[in-house]
C-alpha cells in the first residue's frame, strides 16, 4: 500500500503522462469528450463485471482504466478553458461536504435512510438540480437501472411502502393484470402490463436490499454456465443439440445444476 505522500506523487505523475500523451500520441490527440463517451460506458461495465466476480485484482485494473478516462475528460476540458482536474476535485469536495451535514455540520441522523433523505432534499436546493426529484436520473440509463434509481429517489422523499411486505400485493396485482391481457391476446396492453410487473419486482428487490441488475446478471451467468455444460455434453456424445428432445436437454441441465451444488 502507498502512503498519502506517495499517492500524491503518483497522481501528479499520471497528470504529467496525460499531458505527454495528448501532445505526442496521434490517437490521444484526436479524442474528444464525445468519442470517449462510448469507451467510458464500456469501462464502467467491465468494472461492474469484475465486482460481480469478486475479482479484486481486476477491480483494481478497471478502476485504473476509469481513472484514466476522468483524467482524459479533465485534460480536454482544460484545453478549452472550461474546467480542469482541480475544478473537478474542488466541485466534488464541495458537494461531499454540503451533502453530509451530519459529518461536517450540526445535523444529526440515526440511520442510513435518514442520510439518503437528507441527500435528496439537499440536491433539490442546489441551483443546477432543476428543482425536480427525478430530474437527476439520466435518460440514457438502462431501463432496469433507471427503475431502481427512480424508486430510490422517490423513497428519499418518503414516497414508499409503510411495510416492505406490502409490495407483494402490488406484484400479485400486476401479475394478474398481465395474465388478463395475455388471455385477451392484447399485445399492446401486454407490453404495458409486463412493464408494470417488472417495475413492481424491481421495487420488491429494493425493499429487500437486492440490486436487481446484479441479481439478473448473476442469473444470466448461471444460465450461460448451465447451457454451455449442456452443449459440451452433447458434443462429447456426438449428438446435435438442435435435434435433441427437450427431455434429453433437461437431463443434462439437471446434471449441470448438480455440478454447481444448486438445487
Amino acid at each position: 500500500m502507498n502512503t498519502r505522500k506517495e499517492q500524491i506523487v503518483l497522481f501528479e505523475r499520471l497528470l504529467d503522462i496525460m499531458d505527454e500523451l495528448r501532445e505526442k500520441c496521434p490517437w490521444d490527440q484526436k479524442q474528444t469528450i464525445e468519442t470517449l463517451r462510448r469507451l467510458t460506458i464500456e469501462e464502467v461495465y467491465e468494472l461492474g463485471d469484475a465486482i460481480l466476480r469478486s475479482d479484486l485484482q481486476e477491480v483494481k485494473k478497471e478502476l485504473g482504466d476509469l481513472l484514466l478516462h476522468i483524467i482524459f475528460y479533465a485534460k480536454i476540458g482544460s484545453e478549452s478553458q472550461s474546467f480542469d482536474i482541480g475544478d473537478v476535485i474542488k466541485n466534488l469536495i464541495d458537494k461531499l461536504i454540503y451533502r453530509h451535514p451530519h459529518v461536517f455540520g450540526e445535523i444529526e441522523v440515526s440511520n442510513a435512510q435518514e442520510v439518503e433523505e437528507n441527500w435528496e432534499a439537499l440536491k433539490l436546493k442546489e441551483k443546477d438540480s432543476g428543482k425536480r426529484v427525478l430530474g437527476g436520473v439520466p435518460a440514457s440509463l438502462p431501463a432496469l437501472v433507471k427503475a431502481s434509481r427512480i424508486q430510490e429517489k422517490a423513497r428519499g422523499m418518503g414516497f414508499d411502502w409503510e411495510q416492505r411486505e406490502q409490495v407483494w400485493d402490488k406484484v400479485k396485482e400486476e401479475l394478474n393484470e398481465f395474465e388478463t391481457e395475455v388471455r385477451a391476446n392484447n399485445q399492446k396492453n401486454m407490453e404495458h402490463e409486463l412493464g408494470d410487473l417488472i417495475f413492481s419486482v424491481v421495487n420488491a428487490a429494493r425493499l429487500y436490499d437486492i440490486d436487481p441488475e446484479s441479481a439478473l446478471e448473476r442469473t444470466n451467468q448461471k444460465f450461460i454456465r448451465r447451457f454451455n455444460y449442456l452443449e459440451e455434453q452433447t458434443l462429447l456424445k456426438g449428438k446435435s443439440l438442435h435435434l435433441m428432445s427437450l427431455q434429453e436437454m433437461d437431463f443434462y441441465w439437471e446434471e449441470a445444476k448438480k455440478s454447481e451444488n444448486i438445487k
